[in-house]
């Protein structure tokens, strides 16, 4: 059973970043937790009036960010269904939840950044929790397009963002006291679901190629103040960026694009993607197009464009 934490006592950082910090002891998966209270419209708007742990009565502005975090996950899912489970005090286990404009998610010329936004927000948070500590980070913290987090060549985490619409909720004008309904069908809620290994042990990593936080930084807190550390940060780093990207999507877009290219770890490698169709692609990594796609030269020459897929670095 699910039990809500004081998130005051477990998040005290990040409840001071975020309009609202969901806790919880254990949950199957917290992106499939928040996407169902979104559904019910129990994070914006007036549901958020109704008592859930962590509401504090404001109407919703449209650009709030809600945090939903979990001591352990029991069913959690990655990119392309892959499984993302996890022990208590090993793992950073958390989803925030956004809202962004319809008009966004329907811009293909754009909307592929807004998960490379986060992922590149995570590994800011990752760094700046780390120099928080006093501590520098031995080897560099770099992204596989389009969503996974390494260092030196093994996964630390990911990140896995969902579209959920929104409950029918209206949205208070704070300059008129009034409220628009239709507005709400005018933004779509995102959950961006990010888990990290902070403590694992090296002998209970999942995999040879996976990594733990605590292997590759030294001065490090125990798990759960870590949490609360790079989560803070997450929902600075992310609220900043989704305002900008709202005012100016293609700006946004570039600059993520030119932010990302130094950091993409896929570039310029061998690589193997794998579709949701149970087909491959093999070749080398070639560039990050505007719109957040790669491309990818095959074995013959043949340039492919790659918009959704699992795309493994191959060893050189």
């Amino acid at each position: 059973m699910t039990t809500i934490l004081d998130s005051a006592l477990t998040m005290p950082r990040t409840c001071v970043a975020a309009d609202q910090v969901i806790a919880l002891d254990s949950v199957g998966s917290t992106n499939t937790y928040a996407a169902e209270l979104v559904r019910k419209g129990a994070l914006f708007g007036s549901a958020r009036r109704d008592g859930l742990d962590g509401c504090d009565g404001r109407d919703w502005t449209g650009r709030e960010i809600v945090a939903i975090c979990a001591d352990e996950q029991t069913a959690g899912r990655g990119r392309l269904d892959h499984q993302w489970t996890s022990a208590v005090g090993e793992s950073f286990i958390v989803s925030l939840v956004v809202s962004v404009p319809t008009a966004i998610v329907r811009d293909t010329s754009v909307n592929g950044w807004l998960q490379m936004i986060a992922g590149c927000e995570a590994r800011n948070a990752i760094i700046a929790a780390i120099r928080d500590c006093g501590g520098p980070l031995g080897k560099d913290i770099v992204l596989k397009w389009p969503n996974d987090i390494f260092v030196d060549g093994k996964k630390l985490g990911g990140v896995l963002a969902e579209m959920v619409p929104l409950a029918a909720t209206p949205i208070a004008d704070g300059a008129t006291g009034t409220t628009d309904v239709a507005a709400a069908t005018e933004r779509v809620g995102i959950v961006f679901g990010i888990g990290l290994n902070l403590t694992v042990p090296e002998d209970h990593l999942p995999t040879d190629k996976a990594t733990s936080l605590q292997l590759v930084a030294h001065g490090l807190p125990d798990s759960m103040t870590l949490r609360d550390m790079i989560a803070a940060h997450l929902v600075d780093g992310l609220r900043s960026r989704l305002a900008d990207f709202e005012a100016d999507p293609h700006r946004e877009a570039t600059r993520a694009m030119e932010e990302m290219r130094p950091v993409c770890w896929t570039l310029d490698k061998p690589c193997e993607a794998h579709f949701v169709d149970g087909t491959t692609l093999r070749g080398t990594a070639l560039e990050l197009n505007p719109d957040a796609s790669l491309t990818i030269r095959d074995d013959n020459g043949n340039l492919h464009t790659v918009h959704t897929a699992d795309v493994g670095v191959l060893p050189q």
